[in-house]
């Protein structure tokens, strides 16, 4: 699948890559097995968390300002492009990670999802 064509529907059918989706609040809606096999929670732990779980402490103001912003304009400067970023998984292991995230309006709502692809040290 290309960058251009992932959509939504796209990330619910990924099965190698970790992938999270989130609602217009920044609830966790979805998770598939290899993001639970990269963080450590369950698809049950998740689900209705919000989605800072895995984003570092240092990160989060930033995260709620960003995720504000887009969610009140719709304006999106983060969105299809990968970006470099760190994560934190169920241990509070923070790691570095490949995200690719996209939004599209599902029933008058953003809902955004995200693959997450661990970086490995070499290539950073």
């Amino acid at each position: 699948m290309s960058k251009c064509e992932v959509t939504i529907e796209s990330l619910k059918r990924e099965k190698d890559t970790p992938v999270v989706l989130i609602d217009h609040k920044g609830f966790v809606i979805y998770v598939n097995r290899a993001f639970e096999a990269l963080f450590g929670w369950s698809s049950e732990e998740m689900i209705g968390e919000i989605i800072t779980m895995i984003i570092p402490q240092g990160m989060r103001d930033a995260h709620h300002l960003g995720f504000s912003r887009f969610v009140t304009t719709g304006e999106a400067r983060i969105m299809n492009q990968t970006l470099k970023l760190a994560a934190v998984n169920r241990a509070g292991e923070q790691f570095d990670a490949e995200h690719y995230i996209v939004a599209e309006k599902v029933d008058g709502h953003w809902q955004i999802g995200a693959t997450i692809r661990p970086l490995s040290k070499d290539s950073e």
